[in-house]
């Protein structure tokens, strides 16, 4: 297992749950759509490397590695 920062482009994973992140922070990440068992794919990451750009449920959203490093993921 590991988070969704670790990922490169192109890579798919299954969320799995959330590594230490606040309850209030928990509830963004869900309204988001990122929920247990939706499968991320990693599309672009910024040439710094901050922000990323995922697509969950069809749709893309931005993430910073910070923001992502709390979603425990397991590649697909």
């Amino acid at each position: 297992m590991t988070t969704l920062n670790e990922l490169l482009v192109g890579e798919r994973a299954r969320i799995v749950g959330f590594d230490g992140a606040s309850p209030s922070y928990r509830r963004k990440l869900l309204s988001l759509g990122l929920t247990p068992g939706a499968v991320v794919h990693v599309a672009r990451v910024a040439p710094l490397g901050d922000p990323m750009e995922v697509r969950v449920r069809g749709f893309s959203m931005s993430l910073r590695k910070t923001e992502a490093a709390a979603l425990l993921v397991e590649k697909v």
